[in-house]
């Protein structure tokens, strides 16, 4: 079952009694529960009907026996532990309940960054008296994709390369990402297209020089343009620390170097071999990076991707004061020279 499929059964009110959430995205686990703990009951029935206990803190008695309790001027008790990975023990001291849940309680798990055994007894138990939902991180390339549906299910659209400079600067967290767009939406007064502009002024995400850009400049070789986008990068520390930018572009050149291997030029099959739905900006740059690079160069920056970023943890860096700009600059120096020779 998909977590859509979850919303659809909250507004239909056709509730199963016992909702395991678990996996490694903990936005979609959030989204449930926050819907559920706002939504299902009014604010009187709530007083009453809404029990919420946090894994850490609870002792597993106290979470079956609210389970077990009727509701109170209401149609359903709702039960929701959140953190449920905190709890010890958690499959053996619920098994009993999940076997036999009463039927007024909506009884809501979040387990994030686990699951429980397929094969054992109590995932039997779940699929067949509830649901379990796994959910998986999304990959790099869905990214894009998921935060325009995202942004149109919320009434607005979004400027193609806008969505690209989110993506590129905030990384797989589509909790942060939701956030950032929430607070761009409130801003934004009657207008409901978001565009570079937006990004820059509300989430504070330079237009002119992110991980987006340096990927461009880096593309075209342009030696001058990088350190410049370097340079603003050692003015404004927090706007890209080298722990994310390093990561991003290790992610870009490992998509120009899948290239190499497409058997194609053609844009939109490379597109689909990297896992785009079409044809974009960002994949563009990546083509153009594979042409202009060739292939000995991709290997080289590849290469040096990894050794800085060792050296940006201290391993390998024969000077502890060298700073993040530092590093940055001696590597793109070595690449571009490296793609010149390639």
């Amino acid at each position: 079952m998909s977590m859509e499929k979850v919303f659809q059964q909250f507004k239909q009110k056709q509730f199963k009694p016992v909702y395991w959430l678990e996996g490694e995205e903990p936005f979609y686990i959030d989204q449930v529960v926050d819907y559920a703990e706002k939504n299902l009951l009014n604010e009187s029935e709530a007083a009453f009907n809404l029990t919420v206990f946090y894994g850490r803190d609870a002792h597993w008695a106290d979470v079956v026996n609210a389970c077990r309790r009727y509701p109170v001027f209401a149609e359903r008790h709702i039960v929701i532990l959140k953190e449920a990975q905190g709890l010890k023990d958690i499959e053996d001291k619920l098994e009993a309940y999940v076997e036999n849940p009463l039927s007024s309680t909506l009884f809501i798990v979040a387990y994030k960054d686990k699951k429980v055994d397929g094969r054992k007894r109590f995932a039997k138990l779940l699929k067949e008296k509830g649901e379990l939902i796994t959910t998986r991180k999304l990959f790099d390339s869905q990214l894009p994709e998921w935060v325009s549906g995202m942004v149109k299910s919320r009434g607005f659209t979004i400027d193609p390369k806008a969505i690209f400079l989110l993506v590129e600067n905030i990384g797989n967290d589509l909790n942060r990402i939701w956030n950032e767009v929430d607070k761009v939406a409130i801003n934004l007064g009657s207008r409901t297209h978001i565009t570079l502009d937006d990004i820059e002024e509300f989430v504070g995400i330079s237009k002119e020089y992110n991980a987006l850009e340096l990927q461009n400049a880096l593309t075209q070789r342009s030696l001058t343009r990088c350190l410049q986008i370097i340079q603003f990068f050692e003015s404004n520390p927090k706007a890209l620390p080298i722990q994310l930018l390093l990561p991003s572009l290790y992610t870009f050149f490992s998509k120009a170097y899948l290239v190499f291997g497409s058997g194609t030029n053609n844009e939109f099959e490379i597109s689909k071999q990297l896992g785009y739905s079409g044809p974009n900006p960002y994949v563009k740059d990546i083509i153009q990076c594979a042409r202009n690079y060739r292939q000995k160069g991709v290997e080289q920056a590849i290469m040096l991707l990894h050794e800085y970023n060792l050296k940006s943890i201290g391993i390998y860096s024969n000077s502890t004061s060298t700073t993040e700009a530092d590093l940055l600059k001696e590597m793109i120096v070595k690449m571009v020279y490296a793609s010149q020779q390639a």
